[in-house]
């Protein structure tokens, strides 16, 4: 069953958005999406059509919109839920024929017409929020998907930018999102990312992601991102703060269990 935006209400179980950060090749793709439903059943597989923001212009961006989403087509057919990111406006309707999710990039989350065009598709709106971006101010990019009658908006937290080259989490943002009434997912690897970090790409921290989903998780988000590789190191994009694939069960047990204490708590 495709997800629905009721799986991110309080009380329900968290939700695991999860996959490479671009589509590398059809096949990776599908084995990925398999490979992440054997080590945590269900879940949300993301992958992106088009990284359009990356570090280099020499950067690998993806197999692009057309042969993106009939790759994200099939891997629906197999019974998954979809996220992907659009860029502009038009991209919405198209990637929304076959997305359940449709994510706007955080530097792109102060874009109205581009959270128009998503929010207009009916579709669940996952945004970013921007590097750039206090936590009290990104509830205003959910009212603009909100004001075409849509209101199945998430906000995402993934890192405020601290200096150059470094960005930092601030846990009371969380509850501050959260305060405003939207459903609050936690990106677990962006926010380990060093932006430009290794020169013509961004760098990473992988070590701090488990530290940074475990304390979020605590703090009562309703669902964690994290991007998933079988080989980081091989990555087109993002290996350096991706999650090695071999590690995501255990990870995703131990912040289930976390989740379930903060239920049984009172807190969620």
């Amino acid at each position: 069953m495709p997800i629905e935006f009721s799986a991110f209400a309080p009380g329900r179980p968290l939700v695991l958005i999860a996959g490479p950060c671009v589509i590398e090749s059809e096949e990776h793709a599908r084995r990925m999406a398999r490979s992440i439903r054997d080590a945590v059943g269900d879940f949300v597989f993301k992958a992106s059509f088009d990284k359009a923001n990356r570090t280099s212009v020499n950067a690998f961006r993806g197999p692009g919109l057309r042969e993106g989403l009939r790759i994200l087509a099939g891997i629906k057919a197999e019974g998954f839920s979809i996220l992907t990111d659009i860029h502009e406006p038009a991209q919405a309707e198209p990637a929304a024929e076959v997305a359940d999710i449709l994510q706007v990039p955080a530097f792109l989350c102060r874009q109205t017409d581009l959270l128009l065009a998503a929010g207009r598709t009916g579709r669940i709106v996952n945004i970013k929020k921007g590097q750039f971006v206090a936590p009290h101010d990104i509830p205003r990019a959910a009212e603009k998907v909100a004001s075409t009658g849509n209101r199945q908006a998430i906000l995402t937290e993934r890192g405020s930018s601290f200096g150059y080259n470094n960005l930092v989490v601030d846990m009371r943002g969380l509850q501050i999102m959260r305060e405003s009434g939207w459903p609050v997912v936690f990106d677990a690897t962006h926010s380990v990312q060093i932006p430009g970090g290794a020169g013509t790409a961004s760098g990473g921290q992988p070590q701090f992601i488990e530290t940074l989903a475990r304390a979020a998780v605590a703090a009562g988000v309703n669902g964690v991102f994290v991007e998933v590789h079988d080989q980081p190191e091989k990555a087109l994009s993002d290996g350096p703060n991706a999650l090695r694939l071999a590690l995501l069960g255990a990870f995703w047990q131990r912040l289930q269990a976390i989740h379930a204490l903060v239920g049984s708590a009172g807190f969620a």
